[in-house]
Order: structure tokens, then sequence, then C-alpha cells
């Protein structure tokens, strides 16, 4: 069953995606719950029409993505970590501690599914992510992973 998601779900798809689904996920969950409408023709071109809107508005904030993108950059995140006597962490750094970084240290807020962690940080030291503001914009996070 295809249908057209209206939320994004992990695991499924982002918002306005059209997937397919097991016709008893659709039908007896997805639907009822508001997170899914059946992809029909009448379905697809509302969502062309919303899809295309919200790239106008996209288009439209540029500027102020890329102040926002600026003031990432200029800054260097300090993530407090436990860590044992070989520098390893107990656990690791995830997208979201470094959006409630970024919202505590720098003032910007930025969702946590925006941010990409390129590698496992399973360590102290210096670190990079990507945060995906806008499709023509690519922001690096630099962050530093310090013993708490």
């Amino acid at each position: 069953m295809e249908i057209i998601l209206l939320k994004d779900l992990d695991k499924v798809g982002g918002k306005l995606d059209i997937v397919t689904v097991k016709a008893g996920y659709g039908r007896n969950f997805l639907i009822p719950q508001k997170l899914a409408m059946v992809a029909n023709v009448k379905n697809r071109a509302k969502i062309d029409e919303i899809k295309s809107r919200e790239a106008a508005d996209r288009a439209a904030r540029y500027d102020e993505y890329k102040i926002i993108s600026d003031k990432i950059e200029a800054a260097t995140l300090k993530i407090g970590a436990k860590a044992g006597t070989s520098g390893k962490i107990f656990g690791s750094v995830t997208n979201v501690q470094l959006a409630a970084a970024l919202n505590d240290q720098v003032g910007v807020e930025i969702e946590r599914r925006l941010i990409e962690v390129t590698e496992e940080v399973k360590e102290l030291g210096e670190y990079k992510a990507k945060a995906n503001l806008h499709p023509d914009i690519n922001t690096v996070i630099k962050f530093v992973v310090v013993a708490e």
C-alpha cells in the first residue's frame, strides 16, 4: 500500500515522502492516527503543492540559514562526558547532545534530526559533525569532548 507520510517517522520515512508499507499497518495504524494518508492522485497533487510552498519558504529563509551557519562554524562546542582513565568515554556523543549544546553555548536552536554525526565519538578529543540546515548550505559543527 502506498501512503504519504504527514510526519517524520523513524524507520519509515520523512514528512511528505511517498512510501510503501504493509496494508494493515497503513490502514489500521498510520491513517487513523493521522500520520499518513493514501497516496491517490488527488492527495499526490496536494502534496506537490505543499512541497512547492515549503521550498519557496525555505528559499526565502536562505539568508537566515546563512547567518545561523556562520554562527555555528565560528564556534567550537564543548561537550562534557564521563570518561575512564584511558580517555574512552562511557557511551557516545549523539546529535541530541549536540543540539542541546548548540542551544546552550551558541544560542542557536536546531532540530536534532538535522544534525549528522559523521564519525563515532567514543573518546575524548576534537570532532566534526554536519548540520543540514538548507540544501545549498554545508555547515560544519566543530566540537571538543572533554572529561566531566
